[in-house]
């Protein structure tokens, strides 16, 4: 009797907080509230620091957030960005005028709140996208520029935005379908010598802050990226 009071105290509970918690992944993005006063521009970017990561552990993200108050950067007051992992407080780099932080792993979801003197943005939450990690072809694998590539990839759900790069493709934006054909002359290669080629996936998606002044944006992304070898052309 005593543990099902327990449990229907903890149902209880757990509705009236909202089990789950606001910073889950599928949480959903919100635009958040603020004085009108200020612009944002805010990057929050997850790379890989291993080779094509599969979880969230392999990646490392940054917090690049650009703030101005008719037209002149904002150097004073604090800048958070809070996810699953925490809250963290951002630092004012002078020299590309920008606050700036780290995190290790990749959260999905992250709010971004600012505060100096009465201007502020509070809650702008984005709901990013999911890992994403390469199918095919493997890593370190040998390839043939000469014919089309074909490049599969798996995540969970299509994001709002993919961007496809190469060095021979700059940044391509892609429906994120799970596979791209790389057509002839996508890939770097020489005739008498293999090449080392990089392919890259951006996954990202958008919130207009609703508290911020007209052009603010903050954005969540995240990469994954191999290392190909293109055999010699011989041509």
């Amino acid at each position: 009797m005593r543990t099902s009071n327990l449990l229907a105290v903890s149902v209880a509970v757990c509705a009236l907080a909202a089990c789950g918690g606001d910073l889950d992944p599928g949480a959903g993005s919100d635009p958040g509230t603020g004085s009108l006063t200020l612009f944002v521009e805010a990057d929050i970017e997850a790379s890989p620091i291993i080779t094509n990561a599969g979880r969230s552990d392999g990646f490392q993200t940054s917090f690049d957030v650009r703030i101005r108050k008719n037209d002149v950067a904002v150097t004073t007051g604090t800048v958070t960005v809070t996810s699953n992992g925490g809250a963290v407080a951002l630092v004012y780099d002078a020299g590309d005028d920008r606050w700036r932080g780290t995190q290790a792993t990749y959260r999905e979801v992250y709010e971004l709140s600012v505060s100096s003197g009465d201007d502020f943005i509070d809650g702008v939450r984005i709901d990013g996208p999911a890992l994403h990690r390469f199918t095919a072809p493997l890593a370190g694998a040998a390839v043939d520029a000469l014919v089309p590539l074909v490049v599969s990839w798996e995540r969970d759900e299509a994001a709002d935005v993919a961007r496809f790069d190469t060095e021979e493709i700059n940044e391509l934006e892609i429906a994120d379908t799970g596979t791209y054909t790389v057509p002839v002359g996508g890939l770097k290669s020489k005739p008498d010598e293999t090449s080392q080629e990089r392919v890259r996936l951006d996954r990202s998606a958008r919130v207009v802050p609703a508290g911020a002044i007209a052009g603010s944006s903050a954005r969540v992304e995240v990469r994954n990226e191999i290392e190909l070898l293109v055999a010699a052309t011989g041509l």
